[in-house]
């Protein structure tokens, strides 16, 4: 939920009235979900966001009003369902809708104006010297580093056939340990420890403060503020050394090199009309290796995580994942090339990202007033899409909450509205890291999947909407040795 002034208190009934903007002439009003008296659907979000969604898209339909708030503090939230409109927001009239919100600015503030969050002339700029390290041919090269770090999970595993491992755990570990490793290179382990204390921290605090009506300075020496300062605080110490150690040390190749070394060494003509050529600072560069950190691991680790525990709940699946790794992959370890000859293990991976986006939200502030669905989206208004909604759209994915990998055959793909599927966002703010994250995943599940078959224990695990997707309670499977190994 985003912040807001907006003072309207019809929020005790399912109402039609509000939300056009005013002299347009331009679309209906917004339908607006009910609420209760004085606050609206504040306790609804807060209790669970994602079914307030849900709810939302199937008692209104695909563009719905939720006010939330005491007066004075009320936020009104423009709620858009509809691949057409998610294409709208993000692709289309995307100049139309920025990220301005305040639960963006909680995330700048602490993780830095790095490519997540950074907007206009400072994104452009950051987005021409990152892109050359993003190309497929040189995430490619990421490959040996992901299965080196699966291995070690792996081996950590030996002692527990039989036993029970918390996938959401372990792949959170795995994750954060391969862009780590591909980040930092040799140092991993100095920075492994520090992101695994500081992160929690820090992310739970942006998240009270962005979802909060008000907030106090973060100078206030409150007991929560100076949680938060001192776990920013050595993370951002820890990345500054390194970074430090890094400044000037690239080759002109850059081969085998880390990828901070190749930021740090990364630099860009002026675009036309603008003066702004050259490479990062170090402040840059930190903001930068933040939001990679954030990002990198947070969302690989959400796909494996649930990819597993699916697989689990749904033995048959597993058994046709499994005898297709072994077929094109035998006892060697999987390299970039094999993405594209394990297509039923890219299926159960993108059917994970269905039901469970690692980004379930994605939030904009609207800077006209524009016709959306049929309706009108003031200026000013901030905009939810829920790709957690849109994902479960009946009109889209029949059987919604079914677990069905054959959904992503190339067939069925070709047949769906291309934003009917959106984990890593799109139009010209698409994830950067989407084939980092899909080699990561395949690469990843396949080792996995090789040498360990899952049961689950926990048949059901409780999410709720943070930075990205979180767990409210373990996901716990038990693992054995498959038939044959």
């Amino acid at each position: 939920m985003a912040r807001g002034t907006d003072t309207d208190a019809d929020t005790d009934a399912d109402t039609d009235a509000g939300g056009a903007a005013a002299g347009t002439g331009a679309g209906a009003a917004v339908p607006g979900l009910a609420g209760i008296p004085l606050l609206g659907s504040l306790l609804d979000l807060k209790a669970d966001s994602l079914g307030t969604y849900l709810r939302a898209r199937q008692r209104h339909g695909d563009v719905v009003r939720i006010t939330a708030g005491p007066p004075g503090l009320r936020a009104q939230l423009y709620c858009v369902f509809s691949p057409e409109g998610a294409q709208q927001v993000l692709a289309s009239e995307s100049a139309n809708f920025r990220k301005d919100n305040p639960f963006y600015q909680e995330v700048r503030d602490s993780f830095g104006n790095g490519l997540l969050t950074s907007q206009d002339e400072d994104y452009l700029r950051q987005r021409r010297l990152v892109q050359p390290l993003f190309t497929r041919r040189r995430v490619d090269g990421y490959a040996d580093a992901v299965a080196a770090e699966t291995r070690a999970t792996l081996d950590s595993w030996r002692e527990a056939q039989g036993g029970v491992v918390d996938v959401c755990e372990e792949m959170t570990r795995l994750a954060l340990r391969a862009v780590s490793r591909i980040l930092f290179g040799t140092d991993t382990d100095a920075t492994v420890g520090v992101v695994t204390r500081s992160f929690p921290v820090i992310t739970d605090y942006v998240l009270r403060r962005g979802y909060s009506p008000a907030t106090i300075p973060r100078t206030w020496p409150t007991p929560s503020n100076r949680r938060a300062a001192a776990a920013m605080d050595e993370l951002y110490a820890v990345c500054d050394r390194i970074i430090g150690e890094r400044r000037g040390a690239a080759p002109e190749d850059g081969a085998g090199q880390d990828l901070l070394t190749l930021l740090a060494a990364a630099e860009s003509p002026a675009a036309e009309g603008d003066a702004s050529g050259g490479g990062f600072d170090a402040a840059e560069l930190r903001d930068q290796v933040l939001i990679f950190l954030l990002a990198g691991h947070e969302t690989t680790a959400t796909s494996l995580a649930f990819a597993l525990h699916l697989l689990a709940l749904h033995p048959e699946a597993q058994d046709r994942a499994r005898e297709e790794i072994s077929r094109v992959l035998g006892d060697r370890t999987p390299g970039a090339a094999d993405l594209d000859r394990l297509p039923y293990v890219t299926q159960v991976l993108k059917e994970a990202m269905r039901l469970y986006p690692a980004a379930p939200v994605i939030g904009r502030k609207a800077v006209a007033a524009t016709e959306v669905g049929g309706h009108t989206v003031p200026a000013g208004a901030d905009v939810i899409l829920a790709p957690w909604v849109t994902h479960r759209h009946p009109d889209h994915w029949p059987d919604p909450d079914r677990f069905d990998p054959d959904r992503f055959t190339p067939e069925a793909e070709a047949g769906r509205h291309r934003y009917a599927w959106f984990p890593f966002g799109g139009g010209p703010r698409a994830c950067i890291g989407q084939h980092f994250s899909m080699l990561e995943s395949v690469i990843a599940l396949a080792m996995i999947l090789r040498e360990h078959a899952f049961e689950a224990v926990d048949t059901e695990i409780p999410v709720s909407a943070g930075i990205t997707l979180r767990t409210e309670g373990p996901a716990r499977c038990r693992i054995r040795r498959p038939a044959g190994r």
